[in-house]
């Protein structure tokens, strides 16, 4: 039992005219049916779908370098060295001084 017979004095009718042709004239198209030359027509490339490349994967557990402000506040919770009257600020009432060694540091008042 080895297979199936090869079909070369076999007619068949084609799926779409209906025209008898011999079985190995026949082609499969991409919808299933065994068709003519004549009637075969190769699939558009509109119903192909679109094959894009995914995208890159993160790598695992990153460790990036970054630098993250430190906010320090000055004077005691409450005490603030900064005032004002509605939107205009006041002159501070005691000096203001900061002496630090970390290197390079931005100060920011708000």
């Amino acid at each position: 039992m080895g297979g199936y017979a090869s079909g070369k004095y076999s007619l068949a009718l084609c799926d779409r005219c209906g025209q008898r042709y011999q079985y190995l004239v026949l082609r499969k198209e991409w919808t299933g049916f065994k068709v003519c030359p004549e009637c075969y027509e190769p699939k558009h490339p509109q119903l192909e779908p679109i094959r894009t490349a995914g995208d890159a994967v993160a790598i695992y557990e990153p460790r990036p370098d970054i630098i993250e402000p430190v906010t320090v506040y000055l004077g005691a919770p409450g005490n603030s060295f900064f005032a004002s009257v509605g939107m205009v600020p006041e002159t501070p009432a005691q000096a203001i001084m900061l002496d630090v060694e970390l290197g390079n540091v931005t100060v920011s008042l708000s």
